[in-house]
């Protein structure tokens, strides 16, 4: 009995092949050299991977690529195999990263200059932290050292605050989105968070990698409310630590930069009693001194006020004695008054007047009257 075997139209052939692929490798992981990188349309990557004998073509939408990609950079791949309408044999590549120190520090370099050429990393946009926090949104994941080293350093420096947890991955595929989601979910809330820490203990440059993730990036410069980033050690440099607004060296460091240590605040707020006591003390001496200077010389104005004002009436009581009738009348002259009691000035013949001396009145008539 003859074999059959089957018959297709191309466009059958390659259908059925894709469906094998899809059946047998859904997705492989790929490590090899990337080679005639290019970005066409501004939509679509196109790049060969390639190791020393062998060499595939990968093809990806531009919003995938999360790193900077160059040619002789070493990556691995996670992509889907499939043969093109043309018969051509690709990878359709659903997410990539670099592997080895020297294609890690590569892709860092080249996506931390472009990112600092479109401002990310100036120092003119970031904002300060609040200064004494009372509600802080953290990122992190709950069972990692470094999210308990943190929780442990800001409960012991000043408790008593909200602190809100998003607990997501820090290293692998689905990290960076987790961080991006957590801190959107956080920008959204109705009563956001004053401050966002984003923590990842120390670890390998590769497991530190999530953090250069092109799009986490965008998110951390984006973000309405202030962050700070405590990730790694002290060595540890990530483009999310550039992109925030507060670099930490380290996640308990992040904690210490957040709050004051409450004994450290009660220290510093007897110092300023202290200090205003002092403050207050000098400025009541100096009022002090001020008022006694100023009752001094009031009482020399007083002084010269009263001796002015008895000079005055020493010399008016003068004048007043001196212009006394009764004084004239000692001397022995006398004055005339009319019958009115008023002064005879222009007495007539016949007018009654009262000629008053020192001691005596004596009533009299005018009998003669001539010029003198």
């Amino acid at each position: 009995m003859d074999e059959i075997v089957p018959e297709f139209t191309v466009s059958q052939a390659i259908a059925v092949f894709n469906q094998i692929l899809d059946t047998a490798t859904p997705s492989i992981v790929v490590v090899g050299e990337v080679a005639n990188f290019k970005v066409n349309q501004g939509k679509w990557v196109f790049f060969d991977l390639k190791d020393e004998t062998g060499l595939l073509s990968c093809f990806m939408p531009v919003y995938q690529l999360r790193m900077a990609l160059e040619d002789g950079m070493k990556v691995r791949i996670v992509a889907r195999p499939n043969i093109t309408k043309w018969g051509k044999f690709s990878l359709t590549v659903q997410s990539i990263k670099p592997v080895g120190e020297g294609s890690i520090k590569k892709a860092f370099e080249l996506l931390r200059k472009k990112l600092a050429a479109e401002g990310l990393f100036d120092e003119a946009r970031k904002r300060p932290l609040p200064k004494l926090p009372q509600h802080i949104g953290v990122i992190s994941s709950v069972d990692a050292a470094g999210y308990r080293d943190f929780i442990k350093i800001i409960s012991a420096r000043m408790g008593g605050l909200t602190i809100d947890v998003i607990s997501t991955q820090v290293q692998g595929e689905a990290a960076a989105d987790q961080v991006i989601a957590a801190l959107q979910q956080f920008n959204e809330m109705a009563n956001p968070p004053e401050v966002v820490a984003i923590l990842r203990g120390g670890g390998s440059r590769d497991d530190l990698a999530v953090f250069d993730d092109e799009r986490l990036v965008r998110a951390v410069a984006a973000s309405r409310i202030p962050t700070i980033a405590g990730i790694g050690h002290e060595v540890d440099t990530t483009l999310v630590d550039l992109a925030a607004d507060c670099r930490a060296s380290t996640p308990s460091n992040a904690a210490e930069l957040l709050v004051p240590d409450r004994r450290e605040l009660i220290a510093s707020a007897d110092d300023k009693l202290v200090q205003m006591v002092a403050m207050l003390q000098r400025r009541v001496d100096s009022q002090h001194s001020d008022l006694n200077n100023r009752l001094m010389r009031l009482e020399q104005l007083m002084d010269s006020q009263l001796s002015s004002t008895r000079q005055r009436f020493v010399a008016l009581s003068q004048a007043l004695l001196a212009y006394d009738p009764r004084a004239v009348l000692r001397r022995g002259y006398a004055i005339i008054w009319n019958g009115n009691g008023g002064l005879a000035k222009l007495p007539k013949i016949g007018d009654q007047i009262v000629v008053e001396t020192e001691n005596k009145l004596i009533d009299a008539e005018v009998k003669n009257v001539r010029n003198k």
